[in-house]
């Protein structure tokens, strides 16, 4: 398995440094936040697309693909944002609209820089507005996330749901809705993934989804349940650890913190070291 470690993990850093000390301390990836470097993926110039890329190349950094795609994390105070007003589940058709495209937009951006994976989180986004009935909603995604998957398949992009705990979203929780969805939409390139920060804070068995649903997980954040590096908290990594060997799973392991104390140094060495020892 390789690990990978979010580029938001490093407020303030251009994306060159980052992945010149994610190489050094011994990653095999960067996943992206479009916030470490733009407002807007579309004003991100074909040059510049190309730069990320020869970055990436010449510290031989593989890019895990795309995370955070409509709004920031909360607290972690980035150069950038995100374009305002984006809603996956908007009342507003002309918003739903506006929010396909752009993240039709991410998947492009997310190949032309040599990256395989977007993960569609972003919670506060994706929410059924009060008004709108749960199944309509439901309906607006799945004709979203159908076409979003059509159009990454050209560019051999997989679209990863993340299921997101209910204390930040009334709209995907758990893996058993994650994976409605996917086998609703029946394409190979929408599939699921595991965040285990949010995965422990909503109940989930997270090692018997793992076996469960393994054959549609496309990626998997880790996190513990105190916001910190996997082996801070109390999520079972051992265990995880095992049902991911179970099931033959060779995607990214890729490090989401939501505190970055004490700083991004010790999370990004601390976090490695527990995850090569975890799977040794």
């Amino acid at each position: 398995m390789k690990c990978s470690i979010c580029s938001d993990t490093f407020p303030g850093w251009t994306v060159e440094e980052i992945f010149r000390f994610v190489a050094e301390t011994g990653y095999d990836a960067v996943e992206l936040a479009s916030y470490s470097f733009c407002d807007n993926i579309t004003d991100v110039t074909a040059s510049e697309r190309q730069q990320i890329r020869a970055w990436a190349d010449a510290t031989q950094m593989e890019i895990a693909g795309l995370h955070a795609l409509f709004t920031p994390i909360p607290g972690l105070q980035p150069l950038y944002s995100c374009p305002a007003g984006l809603q996956l589940n908007s009342l507003d058709p002309t918003i739903r609209r506006r929010t396909t495209d752009y993240l039709m937009e991410l998947i492009r951006f997310c190949s032309e820089v040599g990256g395989r994976n977007v993960v569609v989180g972003s919670a506060s986004a994706r929410s059924i507005p009060e008004g709108m009935p749960y199944e309509d909603g439901w309906k607006y995604s799945r004709d979203a996330f159908r076409e979003s998957a059509e159009y990454a398949a050209q560019f051999d992009v997989v679209v990863s749901l993340e299921p997101i705990a209910a204390t930040l979203t009334n709209f995907i929780n758990t893996p058993d809705e994650a994976m409605r969805m996917v086998t609703e939409v029946a394409h190979p390139n929408l599939m699921w993934m595991l965040d285990c920060f949010a995965a422990y804070n909503q109940g989930v068995d997270i090692s018997k989804s793992v076996r469960q649903y393994g054959q549609h997980l496309a990626h998997v954040h880790m996190n513990d349940n105190n916001k910190s590096w996997p082996g801070t908290g109390k999520v079972d990594f051992p265990a995880l650890a095992s049902a991911l060997n179970d099931i033959g799973y060779d995607g990214y392991l890729s490090i989401e913190v939501f505190d970055l104390a004490p700083d991004p140094e010790t999370i990004a060495r601390e976090a490695l070291t527990y995850v090569r020892n975890l799977f040794k």
